[in-house]
């Protein structure tokens, strides 16, 4: 009999849609879990115990509501989305203190879905990172070896649901910061097309390029999730005013005749052997199933990873601007005038990468260098998103891997941040184009997870999650389970 730990998002939802479980039952099995594993993943930077099991008692005096499938589901919050009276910290000593007075609108909507949040994420810290190593608070392991890092920067997000101590998590993607660590613990993690979902009350790093998404250890799970937070919100200009599908409508349903383009760019020397094996086998599994697998070519992606550093390291410097140890936040107490507050409240609430960046970015904007780096990177960018167009008037879906390696080991890119960026130039374009991503498992090198991504048209997610449930449906990567959950793997 499994635990109730081991249950995916649907089937807990059954469960308590059936009354075999109460909420109370499921969330205090989820509190179980984390305590018995917490030491050695260290996912969680906050936990919301009592508050937690008061929403769950509430629930169960009202009872199961067959229109709200989520209700009483426990997730987890990366701690850069705002919780009301719940600490938020983005990972760093600059907002150690910070208890949020309102709540971002996906916390609103995952309220009035039922769900249950048990606890703030460990990251990245303000999710500038491709590995949850420069969190100011903890090191969180990798569900799968506590020897590598469990990717980034929703690293906490993704080692807790890969552990059982949550079905679900929010995690947000800059860069690749959900599809990433999803692929390096084996779940699923999807970046929703730009403006799917609210923004507001998520602390920003890029504001052109950050998108919120679910993890989840199965495609449908994760359809679900998405069904709950999506939506237009008066108080974010950049939310898209569409209309929210059913995102699990098309799951089950055939893929005969998909059309699906995988990118040489995608597939060069630069990708690990066994990863690129893995996703050969996944583009045949695919041709099995029907679909029309075929090479493409995105010629400006190359440039993705320098284009998205000049962009995203502007908006940081600009959005960072506001941690002035003034309003809120960390103050230095070792000040003698007001420039004091300034200069050592922010030298001393971040760390070396947020500065890297604050630096990279001002310079990039300044003048006298704006037109050189800043102006041209945005014109690079539109011949990115330009390629992408031009293969999604033929193609329905674009294929390839996540990441060009499996998770590194702790402190491999301590001195060479270079190499470290270099981790997400198969993520990078995406979020230049504000296109929907998805990560699945795909495979295993070395006792670790490789993971397979899909790349869908704008607002085409439920065509994505057709396709990366097909995949599921036909392989059994998703299956396969750390130790830590009694996996041999």
């Amino acid at each position: 009999m499994s635990h109730l730990y081991e249950l995916t998002v649907k089937e807990l939802s059954n469960k308590i849609q059936s009354k075999e479980v109460t909420v109370e039952e499921v969330i205090k099995d989820s509190f179980e879990r984390i305590n018995a594993t917490e030491e050695k993943i260290e996912a969680f930077i906050t936990l919301n115990e009592e508050k937690a099991l008061e929403s769950a008692r509430e629930l169960d005096k009202k009872g199961p509501s067959i229109d709200m499938p989520l209700a009483g589901i426990p997730i987890g919050i990366k701690d850069n989305i705002v919780t009301k009276d719940l600490l938020t910290t983005a990972g760093s000593k600059m907002l150690y203190n910070f208890n949020p007075p309102y709540d971002a609108t996906v916390m609103t909507k995952i309220y009035e879905a039922g769900m249950i949040p048990v606890g703030k994420m460990n990251m990245d810290e303000f999710a500038m990172g491709s590995s949850t190593e420069t969190s100011y608070f903890k090191k969180t392991k990798n569900a799968w070896s506590d020897e590598k890092v469990p990717g980034g920067s929703s690293g906490g997000s993704a080692a807790s649901v890969a552990a059982g101590q949550i079905p679900a998590s929010l995690g947000t993607d800059t860069g690749g910061s959900i599809r990433q660590p999803a692929s390096y613990n084996g779940i699923v993690g999807v970046k929703p097309t730009y403006g799917r979902i609210s923004r507001f009350g998520l602390i920003a790093f890029a504001s052109s390029l950050d998108q919120i998404g679910p993890m989840t250890r199965t495609v449908e799970d994760n359809a679900m999730v998405l069904n709950a937070i999506s939506g237009h919100d008066v108080h974010d200009s950049t939310s898209a005013k569409k209309e929210v599908p059913d995102f699990t409508s098309l799951i089950g349903k055939d893929i005969k005749g998909m059309k699906i383009g995988v990118p040489k760019e995608f597939m060069t020397d630069g990708v690990d052997p066994m990863v690129r094996e893995s996703i050969q086998k996944a583009m045949e599994t695919y041709r099995q199933l029907g679909a029309i697998v075929e090479e493409v070519s995105l010629p400006h992606s190359k440039y993705g990873v320098q284009v998205y550093y000049i962009i995203a390291s502007s908006e940081a410097s600009s959005n960072l601007q506001r941690f002035d140890g003034i309003r809120y936040g960390y103050r230095s107490e070792n000040i003698e005038n007001l420039e004091d507050v300034y200069v050592k409240s922010r030298s001393e609430g971040f760390g070396d990468e947020v500065k890297r960046r604050i630096m990279l970015g001002t310079f990039s904007l300044s003048s006298g260098f704006y037109d050189a780096h800043f102006k041209k990177a945005g014109q690079v960018r539109t011949l990115i998103i330009e390629d992408f167009k031009k293969v999604f008037n033929d193609y329905d879906l674009i294929l390839g891997p996540v990441s060009p390696t499996i998770a590194h080991n702790f402190g491999s890119d301590k001195d060479d941040p270079v190499t470290a960026y270099m981790r997400d130039v198969l993520t990078i374009p995406v979020n230049l184009a504000g296109l929907p991503g998805i990560s699945l498992p795909c495979g295993f090198s070395e006792g670790m997870p490789i993971g397979l991504q899909l790349i869908g048209n704008y607002f085409e997610e439920e065509k994505m999650y057709q396709a990366a449930d097909a995949f599921e449906k036909a392989t059994e990567f998703h299956k396969m389970k750390p130790v830590i959950l009694g996996g041999n793997a």
